[in-house]
């Protein structure tokens, strides 16, 4: 099952872990749980997308339906068109692509036979299309790192030391070659391309061990936004555009047994969905492939129901968390592979913020933290809006530093073992220190208490 994760993230955009026989029975059912929740998580963005392309696809024949409606009279021909020549020649075109890639068009129209001729002769009509793409090679020396943090050495002394016995991490190539592999898919169906930025996202991935034994997994990324997640024991309530979307993954990777009976407030959202999934079904107008699609999607829901009534989730706009591509998150045999639960620190500029691996992301891109980390790198962060776009972020990973057991987030316990952890690989420089967060989540209102004053005796009254 994990492997057909895999390759379904390897080839769709969008947003998903252990030795099983050195796991106790407790840790076994949390590692099915969160395998389950990538599974899902998979099958819900599958979904998105299909529905994301479906509704581009009405809105440009609603666009050009609206379009011949505003036709007026005066515009409509009266008279005979005069004759036309053919545009026979060659036109050449130059311009940027949205994806950022140069794109140079040449177009040459000649004259031909007869069309049931032409339609046959495999030289009418044919086209050329040549794609040259740089592959990267990885940052692996400070003057490297340098230039996308100066200050990284100061911020981590212990850094020079890490790196004269580091090594590139092979899941660097791993990254640009599930890169490739998309790049190529989507030129050969003549698709809409990886962008330029998402390409040439990752600096470098570093393989890094402290003399004590400490690993370390070291990313130079930019900084992409994810704003997934839920929890009804903290945030009962949520925004209705937020619950009524089919595009919200109310899930991350990183999740924990509920510890309330307060209901996870997706659950209503997706309730709604299976009812009016429903009422489509009964349409007589509704095809059979639709109908099948229809009902998959409600099974699919129901599962996420039964998953939000027993299981709690990170909320990207309340929790710092980092994401690393689902199939470093389920390799095994690489102990240097985070996973889903080790704690981890961002540095940007000249600060340093603790977090955790919190959820998994696709196989062909890197650099992404929950909302609440990208808006504290940058105010104007939103879920559309990244925090930074060049590869200046650092992620420091610790492999193997998760708990034993899964539990809602404490900042402050995540803080000091983090705090730890640096100190294992030389700790931070002279006036740095770890950022500390703050508990964004609302607060019940206090009610005062109403004074009840005794009731007075009537004899002392009189």
């Amino acid at each position: 099952m994990i492997a057909l994760i895999g390759s379904f993230f390897t080839t769709i955009p969008g947003k998903i872990s252990r030795n099983v026989k050195e796991m106790l029975s407790e840790k076994k059912t949390q590692a099915v749980a969160n395998e389950e929740t990538l599974e899902l998580q998979v099958e819900q963005r599958l979904r998105a997308e299909m529905e994301e392309k479906l509704e581009m696809e009405l809105s440009a024949l609603r666009e050009a339906e609206a379009k011949r409606k505003q036709m007026t009279p005066d515009e409509t021909p009266t008279e005979p068109l005069p004759e036309t020549q053919l545009p026979l020649g060659t036109v050449i075109d130059v311009r940027q692509l949205r994806s950022g890639i140069p794109f140079k068009t040449e177009i040459t129209f000649e004259k031909g036979g007869i069309a049931s001729e032409e339609r046959i002769d495999s030289d009418s009509y044919v086209a050329s299309y040549e794609l040259r793409l740089k592959l990267p090679s990885p940052a692996s020396t400070l003057a490297e790192l340098e230039k996308s943090n100066p200050k990284i050495a100061e911020i981590l002394p212990g850094l020079p030391a890490l790196l004269d016995k580091g090594k590139v991490s092979p899941w660097f190539n791993t990254l640009y070659e599930n890169k490739s592999q998309r790049i190529k898919r989507d030129a050969n169906a003549l698709n809409e391309l990886l962008t330029k930025h998402n390409v040439f996202d990752c600096e470098t991935i570093l393989n890094l061990q402290a003399e004590g034994g400490r690993k370390v997994f070291f990313m130079q990324a930019e900084m992409d936004v994810v704003s997934d997640g839920s929890d009804g024991d903290r945030l009962a309530v949520m925004p209705e555009s937020i619950v009524n979307s089919t595009y919200y993954q109310p899930f991350t990777s990183y999740g924990w047994t509920k510890r309330t009976s307060k209901p996870n407030p997706m659950i209503a959202g997706w309730e709604r969905r299976i009812e009016n999934a429903n009422q489509e079904i009964a349409l007589k107008t509704t095809t059979a492939e639709r109908r099948k699609w229809l009902q998959d999607r409600i099974t699919m829901l129901k599962r996420g129901i039964s998953d939000l009534k027993a299981r709690s989730y990170l909320i990207a706009e309340y929790d710092p968390f980092i994401v690393i591509p689902v199939n470093l998150l389920t390799a095994r045999g690489d102990l240097f592979a985070p996973k889903v639960g080790d704690y981890a620190v961002v540095i940007y500029q000249e600060k340093i913020y603790p977090c955790i691996v919190g959820d998994g992301g696709p196989t062909f891109k890197v650099g992404e933290a929950s909302l609440r980390m990208a808006k504290e790198l940058n105010s104007k962060a939103s879920p559309y809006s990244r925090p930074v776009s060049d590869l200046k972020v650092s992620y420091v990973v610790f492999p193997g530093s998760r708990e034993s057991r899964n539990g809602p987030p404490d900042y402050e316990k995540w803080r000091q073992k983090c705090h730890e952890l640096l100190g294992e690989i030389g700790g931070l420089g002279s006036g740095y220190q770890l950022h500390q967060w703050t508990d964004l989540f609302p607060k019940p209102e206090l009610v005062s208490p109403v004074e009840v004053k005794p009731a007075v005796k009537r004899e002392e009254a009189e």
